[in-house]
């Protein structure tokens, strides 16, 4: 996927006036690529429409205005993005309980390399992750995953850790979602 250029990222000022509708936008190309699997993940599978909203929002949040600032954004950002036939993935472990969840971030060590999202022909792609969340005692509770699909789209998403095993299909519309984002 292409990644995202310094001339799309607009100026404090002029995202401010577009940012309602932008917000709005963003909120319909998110949607079919947010994927629940069990109770406590969710996969936020990125394009270039949510990352470029990540920096612009991280741009306003910080009132950047300094170039440097603006490009290791850039360079943080643009790391979500799938190469070609590759999707890139947030992964959001959502456990509300801090008691809970640090039990379970020690439980699921290992859960990143367990991920995975299986093709129409039944292949299981696992994930590849960045090791630096992953410490010796726990993991970190946003995980940031790529599938080399080979372009193939996904029909499921799914986990085979002993720990947390699930699966589930993909709606015709995700389905539609991560085939244009392959395509991209």
């Amino acid at each position: 996927m292409k990644p995202v250029a310094r001339d799309e990222i607009l100026d404090l000022t002029a995202y401010e006036k577009a940012r309602p509708a932008v917000r709005e936008a963003i909120l319909a190309v998110k949607a079919p690529r947010r994927i629940h699997l069990g109770e406590a993940l969710t996969f936020l599978f990125e394009n270039r429409d949510t990352v470029r909203y990540q920096i612009q929002e991280m741009v306003r949040a910080e009132r950047m205005v300094d170039e440097e600032a603006i490009a290791h954004e850039l360079s943080t950002y643009n790391e979500l993005l799938g190469r070609a036939g590759e999707l890139g993935a947030a992964l959001l472990i959502e456990i509300d309980d801090p008691a809970a969840r640090a039990v379970k971030l020690h439980d699921w060590m290992g859960l990143p390399g367990s991920l995975y999202v299986k093709t129409a022909g039944g292949r299981k792609v696992k994930a590849t992750f960045d090791a630096r969340q992953v410490g010796e005692e726990r993991l970190s509770s946003v995980q940031y995953l790529k599938f080399d699909t080979g372009g193939e789209v996904p029909v499921a998403v799914g986990s085979d850790h002993p720990r947390l095993v699930a699966e589930v299909r993909l709606a015709p519309e995700q389905q539609q979602a991560l085939a244009a984002d392959l395509r991209d």
